[in-house]
């Protein structure tokens, strides 16, 4: 049996031209009357029709082709028995233009319908009605001209007042520092600061200041002169009104977000700009007030203490746990129990903040601590200070120490050194109220995140330098 062989026949099929605009299929091998061109080698025609076809990374080949379909009749040489183009001949009608370029403009409703014609005795009525339906020469009463004077000055009126409201309405809809400036109630609440009237107070000496601060957000590139432009969210204001509240308050970064209507990546860029300008700006203010002046503020309750220059404590700040077991032992605290960071904080007698150190791990001791704080740098041996009984710096400092008593296991205090114990607490409750007065800031009120640990010594000395503009002095007799 013969096995039956199958040939398939190859098709011969002529090449076809097509037209490189898009959406559009005009193509030879199924229109014979159309034409194709291929771009212009002048260089400036060139570039127009590669505009015009609106093609991305095009790129041109000898093949490339546009019909005739997309040039008007007078872009053709008249005469010519092929179809060819004049030499500035643009392609100018595709399909997302051309219903736009043959559109006429639509007749009116009048003109679209047919009416039958009037009959002339009827025109002529017509034109006398309208004739009679007004008088070009009549001249207003004046007591209308008066009421319609009296209508637009009430609608003015009326306008005026509806602008105010709308302006009213942007301002307390908008939350930033201008909405509670009558309230000193609500700026105690946000910012901690006793008046708004201090609040500004304040405002006014850094304000000048703040064109040299440096800020932490993303920059963006023009163009034209390739410079960096820093755009601003915020007023200057409100930006500090936002630190404040972040302060003072504890508010994570998206409810500031959308109470102030911002991206939560830029209530970071805010809240890291402004601990990292007032630590340099409030830190380059002397704190550290010379012994005359310590001297000459002192309060009556210390005359038994006139040589006392700083009263120190250390305070303690709770922190997240790490998940390192190294770093946990490195920020426990045996005193608090859990993860802190420590620092030292001193005050003058009559209660002004004049030393803060910076932040350390939880495990460190009160001595260690007072060494590498550097305020031995700054004693002498003309002054005093007054310590708790946890400072045994005996032998670090050049100066004279106030600290209580000590208690020897079965021994009792002698009557002197009671009273001496007595006089030094009734100072030293002050620096405990300071330190009170620095976690009013409810930021460090909870237990403090490790992603921003890189800005929480900026925050804390920021908070701690604060307490001299935002509050009136501790005991109320000392303001005299």
């Amino acid at each position: 049996m013969e096995k039956t062989v199958f040939r398939r026949q190859k098709q011969i099929k002529s090449a076809s031209e097509h037209c490189s605009v898009p959406l559009c299929s005009v193509s030879s091998s199924y229109n014979s009357c159309a034409s194709f061109h291929s771009f212009p080698v002048k260089e400036e025609i060139r570039k127009k029709w590669i505009l015009n076809i609106r093609r991305i990374n095009f790129q041109i080949t000898k093949h490339t082709k546009v019909c005739n379909v997309h040039f008007k009749p007078d872009d053709f040489v008249e005469g010519t028995r092929r179809r060819r183009l004049k030499k500035d001949a643009v392609p100018t009608v595709y399909d997302w233009n051309r219903e736009r370029q043959m559109q006429l403009p639509r007749l009116s409703v009048w003109e679209r319908r047919d009416r039958p014609p009037l009959p002339d005795s009827d025109m002529e009525e017509n034109e006398m009605e309208i004739d009679r339906g007004h008088d070009y020469c009549s001249v207003p009463e004046p007591a209308a001209l008066d009421s319609s004077l009296c209508e637009n000055e009430e609608l003015k009126r009326e306008i005026e007042d509806l602008r105010k409201q709308l302006e009213q309405a942007k301002v307390n809809s908008r939350f930033g520092l201008q909405r509670f400036a009558g309230s000193d109630e609500d700026i105690r609440f946000y910012t901690r600061f006793a008046t708004y009237k201090h609040m500004m107070a304040f405002w006014e000496q850094i304000e000048p200041s703040t064109h040299r601060m440096i800020r932490v957000t993303s920059s963006n590139v023009t163009r034209e002169t390739g410079l960096y432009v820093k755009t601003r969210a915020l007023p200057a204001i409100d930006e500090f009104f936002l630190f404040m509240m972040h302060l003072s308050l504890g508010l994570k970064q998206k409810d500031l977000a959308h109470r102030f209507h911002v991206h939560q990546t830029t209530v970071s860029h805010i809240i890291t700009t402004w601990a990292n300008f007032l630590y340099f700006l409030l830190g380059s203010v002397q704190i550290w007030l010379p012994k005359e002046r310590v001297r000459a503020y002192l309060p009556e309750e210390c005359e038994n203490f006139r040589d006392t220059q700083v009263i120190l404590d250390c305070t303690e700040l709770r922190c997240q746990t790490p998940s390192s077991l190294l770093l946990q032992s490195e920020v426990f605290s045996s005193y608090k129990s859990h993860c802190t960071f420590k620092a030292l904080i001193g005050m003058a007698p009559h209660g002004a903040v004049t030393f803060v150190s910076g932040l350390y791990a939880g495990s460190i001791s009160d001595r260690e601590l007072f060494k590498q704080s550097g305020i031995i740098d700054v004693l002498t041996p003309d002054m005093a200070i007054m310590v708790d009984k946890g400072f045994l710096i005996d032998n670090l400092v050049p100066c004279k120490i106030h600290r209580p008593a000590f208690v020897t296991k079965g021994t009792e205090m002698s009557a002197g050194e009671v009273r001496h114990t007595q006089s030094v607490a009734r100072l030293r409750v002050h620096v405990e109220r300071l330190i009170r007065r620095v976690k009013e800031h409810k930021l460090f009120d909870a237990v403090i995140p490790l992603s921003i640990s890189g800005s929480i010594n900026q925050l804390f000395a920021v908070s701690c330098l604060l307490i001299n503009y935002q509050n009136g002095p501790l005991v109320k007799a000392w303001a005299q």
